[in-house]
């Protein structure tokens, strides 16, 4: 199997891979339509001590399906007229009309982001104790230290900041501060 690049409405990935996926089942394609992706990437962040977990779509306006082709090398044709007929698909990615499919580097890198969409990335990973940061909002904007603890679990991160000469522990969120 192949994967190849559709083309689809804006902002209606999910909806078209879930309507592919349910089209494939009742027509009884499984054998010649294989995984259908819409790689995204998923954030963790804390702001105001709430935790709140977003995602972002690595590709939009586009899903990877993957196709087992004929002996003729071409795509069949109920499986051609399913996808094309689904709600919200524009074309397939190719040239003179006719679809091409991914190259393999191209296909391994995006398997690759896709299936790592289940590691959440968060600010903790970001800093560690030592590095040096610099606060970037609050009562502290513009104060200069070094991350002493990271505390996940709180969303929270302790840097040593100088005020007054005397070494000053502060706890911030992991938004009010940057790496220098």
């Amino acid at each position: 199997m192949q994967f190849f690049v559709l083309r689809v409405a804006s902002n209606k990935e999910d909806r078209v891979r879930e309507a592919l996926e349910r089209k494939v089942k009742i027509e009884g394609l499984e054998t010649h339509v294989g995984r259908i992706l819409v790689p995204v990437e998923r954030h963790m962040t804390h702001k105001a001590g709430v935790r709140k977990e977003s995602e972002r779509k690595l590709y939009p306006g586009y899903v990877f399906v993957e196709l087992q082709l004929d002996k003729e090398g071409r795509i069949p044709e109920k499986v051609w007229f399913t996808i094309k007929e689904t709600e919200g698909v524009g074309d397939f990615i190719g040239s003179n009309g006719k679809p091409s499919p991914m190259s393999p580097k191209d296909e391994e890198r995006m398997i690759q982001e896709a299936e790592k969409k289940d590691e959440v990335v968060t600010p903790a990973d970001a800093f560690k104790k030592g590095d040096k940061v610099k606060v970037t909002n609050g009562a502290f904007q513009n104060f200069e230290g070094e991350v002493d603890e990271v505390i996940p679990d709180k969303g929270m991160i302790r840097i040593v900041t100088n005020i007054f000469n005397r070494p000053t522990p502060l706890e911030l969120e992991y938004w009010q501060i940057e790496k220098l």
